[in-house]
């Protein structure tokens, strides 16, 4: 009778346990399971660490472990989980070293565990010690542990070693979350084609498993990164067909595909039709309407969102601070900065004081903005975007001898530099300067420090065609077309004033040079007017061109645009590095806040 009646005490103890939340909650919890002669069996110790930990309460947790005369493996994993979720995820590892000493053999989860905090972590090498045990003990094979080491090789960007555990992971053990996890390993790491390939690769192999909405928000994800509109709506269907449209996770995702793929309208459709948006929701969306330039549609959105008494967090206070920056809404954006703190209980931080440059540098209140970069406790990359920010500014309204103290900061970095630099050397050339920006790109070379290529591409019938600066071959048998249509528009341009530099549409015979064929070459275009040529030739009058570039547009490129959308009579939208910009008769959407 005893025996059931400490058992009767005891499980509904246990359930308040496991539903407690707070510190108070499971001490008080604690408490009575003391007083009942049932707190010091393994089992409801494990319970207690588990509940100490879920309220962030390791101190207790890892004295009451300390105190345990027997602990079983469920002891330790429950310890190593808190302190990782704790934020100390090093002793969690540790945790495993001690546990090999005890007697106390880990398993599957103990080992997914322990790959979680390697993870948080971002220690590929310190994972690698952890995947090794894992296989001494036979554990590296199971679906929990193999699916926590591709992740944690992900977080710290050992793509290979991820992929490695995937293709070794067979058939009955590769599940939906384990295909999710590779998924979510190529889009966190900017390898979008590689996870839209390895999407298609689950729905040919594995149709009979169907993907879950971790799995669809990542090959979403995805899709926005590389500009795949046709795969993304493509994944819209499949979304609403798995029956997914609801989720928030999913809603955000489609939110960001539709604007990064040039469909702003289509994001908002998206949003429109979430019945309680999050704050999440109303960032993405806030954030979408900033790249198109639409400040007063995105602090409409802002307001709205605080009318319904949502507190808004960094992302969204940036978020319309950028739309601002990019609307000319100077003075507004100013005023959110200012009172940042009082009204919102946010500290600006090195980001917010960044765009507050950029904003007074696009506005040229340059002097304003060399004020403001001289105030701000900016490190590292922080600090680089800051100064790199203001030195494009200074170059596109001539401002040299700000340029020159700018791109003196500019260069203390040792980073992450080749593009500021770029800009420093244009900024000496448009001067008249042409010494000082041959001596930037000298010091270049001499440290090693490459730019990266630009390129541009146009996705017709779902298939991108990647463009790079004066090669014209991915046009294939149409690239002699796409340089004569240049050529006749550079004319046209020309009688309308244009003075830019589009570049020479003639053929270069590289042959002669280094043995190779040259067709298809027109020196000196850049990427974005050539997939601007080829979508002009392939896409029917009437449909808008999209061309997707991974640096900022030109000046020139810019103008350029806007004098053929007149000319052809045509729509068309770039997403460059910055912003979207949308064509159509002669102006551009940005309205030369870009």
């Amino acid at each position: 009778m005893a025996a059931t009646s400490s058992t009767a005490t005891l499980t509904p103890l246990i359930h308040l346990l496991r539903g407690a939340s707070d510190h108070a909650s499971v001490a008080a919890t604690h408490g009575k399971l003391l007083k009942v002669g049932t707190a010091f069996s393994v089992s409801s110790c494990n319970h207690i660490i588990a509940a100490y930990c879920r309220c962030g309460a390791t101190a207790h947790a890892t004295y009451l472990f300390d105190e345990m005369r027997d602990r079983d493996v469920v002891s330790w994993t429950a310890l190593m989980s808190g302190y990782s979720s704790a934020g100390r995820p090093r002793v969690a590892v540790s945790l495993l070293r001690s546990m090999s000493h005890s007697g106390v053999p880990p398993n599957a989860y103990t080992f997914s565990t322990a790959a979680s905090a390697c993870a948080r972590l971002a220690d590929a090498e310190l994972g690698r010690q952890v995947h090794a045990r894992a296989e001494v003990v036979g554990y590296a094979s199971d679906a929990v542990v193999a699916t926590a080491l591709v992740n944690m090789y992900g977080k710290a960007g050992s793509i290979e070693g991820a992929r490695a555990v995937f293709d070794g992971m067979s058939d009955p053990v590769r599940n939906v979350v384990s295909w999710g996890s590779m998924l979510s390993v190529y889009a966190q790491n900017a390898l979008g084609r590689e996870a839209i390939q390895l999407f298609a690769e689950f729905r040919t192999k594995r149709n009979v498993m169907a993907p879950n909405h971790f799995m669809l928000s990542s090959v979403v994800n995805a899709c926005a990164g590389v500009g795949r509109l046709g795969v993304g709506k493509s994944l819209h269907g499949a979304v609403l067909r798995f029956g997914h449209g609801c989720n928030d996770v999913i809603a955000v995702a489609l939110v960001d595909m539709y604007s990064k793929c040039g469909f702003y309208e289509y994001s908002r459709k998206v949003f429109d039709r979430i019945e309680q948006p999050s704050v999440i929701c109303y960032t993405s969306i806030i954030v979408a309407a900033a790249k198109y330039g639409l400040g007063r549609c995105a602090l409409t959105l802002f307001n709205e969102m605080i009318d319904r008494n949502m507190q808004p967090n960094s992302v969204t206070l940036l978020g319309v601070m950028h739309a601002c920056s990019h609307s000319g809404l100077v003075d507004t954006g100013l005023h959110l900065l200012q009172f940042m703190q009082s009204k919102y209980g946010i500290s600006p931080c090195a980001s917010h004081y960044t765009c507050a440059v950029d904003m007074l540098g696009r506005a040229g209140r340059l002097d304003e903005a060399f004020e403001l970069a001289n105030k701000v406790q900016a490190e590292d990359r922080d600090a680089l975007m800051l100064w790199s920010s203001l030195l494009s500014a200074c170059r596109t309204h001539r401002r040299l001898d700000l340029a020159t103290r700018a791109g003196h900061r500019v260069s203390e970095f040792n980073q992450d530099v080749a593009g500021a630099l770029v800009v420093m050397s244009n900024a000496y050339t448009s001067a008249g300067q042409t010494d000082n920006a041959a001596a930037v790109w000298s010091n270049m070379r001499q440290q090693g420090i490459r730019k990266d290529p630009g390129c541009s591409w146009i996705e017709i019938k779902d298939i991108p065609y990647v463009f790079y600066a004066g090669l014209v071959s991915p046009a294939g048998t149409r690239a002699d077309e796409v340089m004569m249509l240049l050529d006749e528009l550079e004319g046209k341009m020309r009688e309308k004033g244009y003075n830019g530099r589009l570049g020479s549409t003639r053929v270069f015979d590289a042959h002669e040079e280094d043995g190779e064929d040259g067709k298809g070459v027109m020196v000196g275009v850049h990427s974005e007017m050539l997939a601007l040529g080829f979508g002009l030739l392939v896409i029917p009058k009437g449909m808008t061109i999209r061309v997707m570039k991974n640096l900022r547009m030109c000046c020139d490129c810019h103008d350029g645009f806007k004098l053929i959308s007149g000319i052809m009579e045509r729509e068309f939208v770039v997403r460059d590095l910055n912003r979207f910009h949308h064509f159509r008769m002669g102006s551009c959407s940005c309205n030369d806040y870009w």
